[in-house]
């Protein structure tokens, strides 16, 4: 092999190496052994909370000239770290994803077939400003046999470090290699373009930010990358919604935390109860600080919103903005969404149980949900205990990326003597 003289790929390259090894050793661990590592980093995140949260100050004061929006992803609390912590926990509750007997089945000549779950092996995990995905990533890996590789962005680079330092304990207590949860030792954006150049190193790369990140990813990646597309998140509201659950639900929605992938973008409302419904849901969102990019149909009923552009149905505001729109019922609403949307989750509110099947029937985005808020898209909620990202694309996993997701097959065919004619 070709000496490498490019340092970030030199760093890469020790650090896939030892993630290899430890990916190994990792593959082969026991149930327990795994939880016990689990367990212990939750209790390290609580322990050393004040020192993460010290460390998370330093880069919020480093930052100064973020967006609310930016500055509330960026963000610790000593909730969001026991959230972290209670979601190891959880993980450690979960059955062993390794090692399922995904399906089997005999053949004729007697061989019986069984499909085996296994990991990946190396991950590489890209993200930005949300330092409680170091853990929630960490921790999925861990569990599911992967090492990972953590690469930040370089406004939470101390706070990633703080967090890892707790993972690496955990792994430590519980006797697995500390190799399996890596950190970027730099936030040199030269060390991300090594990462997608580190075919045969690394196995999956899993991009979590914004547009700007996932499109370089995309176009950069010599390695399989499992894809995060904008959240651009549709509600829409027909004309069979029970009025105060469509209020309540677009408040969650939209307002709960506007930073978040699963946040509502924009509003579709049926042409029928537009009149009515509109006026007490803009009505509701402007109490919660929130702006507003109307179509004309919309304006006939709202004169005082501000007029939509083209381009501000194709926008994730990640703020306390939303587009609205008027629609003739569920075909139109899906024709919005598949103009605009990303195909990452839709909602529709109705009590007609025709509509809300038409709806889901006719998405092609990862989640769907009827009469409850975008918001639930998270792997938490899912079940998973947490996610390492939602995944928009078209192969191996969508939605919520959780434990299973995380491990791909392979066969094992078990024979009594046979040979092939």
């Amino acid at each position: 092999m070709n000496a490498i003289t490019d340092p970030s790929a030199a760093l890469i390259e020790t650090a896939a190496r030892a993630a290899k090894a430890a990916a190994a050793e990792l593959a082969r661990a026991p149930r327990p052994a795994k939880d016990a590592a689990l367990r212990a980093a939750a209790a390290a995140l609580r322990a050393t909370a004040p020192a993460i949260l010290a460390a998370n100050a330093e880069d919020l004061a480093a930052a100064p000239d973020l967006s609310a929006a930016f500055r509330d992803r960026l963000t610790l609390t000593r909730s969001r770290i026991e959230a972290m912590a209670a979601g190891l926990e959880e993980m450690a509750e979960l059955p062993d994803p390794v090692g399922r007997v995904l399906s089997e089945w005999t053949r004729p000549n007697g061989l019986l077939i069984r499909r085996i779950a296994q990991p990946i092996g190396v991950i590489g995990m890209i993200f930005e400003s949300r330092p409680n995905v170091a853990a929630d990533a960490a921790g999925l890996c861990l569990k599911s046999g992967n090492a990972v590789i953590l690469r930040g962005g370089r406004e939470s680079l101390r706070s990633v470090a703080a967090i890892h330092a707790a993972m690496v304990a955990g792994l430590r207590e519980a006797g697995l290699p500390e190799a399996a949860v890596q950190v970027a030792p730099t936030a040199d954006r030269a060390f991300v373009g090594a990462m997608l150049r580190a075919a045969g190193l690394i196995d999956l790369i899993i991009p979590r930010g914004g547009k700007g990140l996932v499109t370089r990813v995309m176009e950069e990646a010599r390695v399989p990358v499992l894809a995060h597309a904008e959240g651009l998140c549709h509600t829409y509201v027909h004309a069979a919604a029970e009025p105060e659950m469509a209020r309540a639900i677009l408040a969650n929605a939209k307002m709960r935390r506007t930073g978040v992938c699963g946040a509502t973008e924009t509003l579709l409302i049926d042409a029928a109860i537009a009149p009515s419904l509109l006026p007490l849901l803009v009505a509701d969102l402007r109490a919660l600080g929130c702006d507003f990019r109307a179509d004309a149909r919309a304006r006939a009923v709202c004169p005082e919103l501000p007029a939509a552009s083209e381009q501000d149905f194709a926008t994730e505001w990640l703020d306390a903005i939303l587009s609205i729109a008027v629609v003739d019922g569920v075909p139109a609403a899906l024709d919005h969404i598949r103009r605009y949307g990303s195909e990452h989750t839709e909602a529709i509110v109705t009590a007609d149980a025709a509509a809300a099947a038409e709806f889901l029937n006719g998405l092609a985005s990862a989640v769907g949900l009827v009469n409850a808020s975008t918001q639930f898209c998270d792997g938490g909620e899912f079940g998973f205990g947490a996610e390492i990202g939602i995944a928009t694309g078209r192969l191996h996993a969508r939605g919520p990326v959780g434990l299973e997701q995380l491990c791909t097959y392979r066969y094992h065919v078990l024979g009594t003597g046979q040979t092939r004619p």
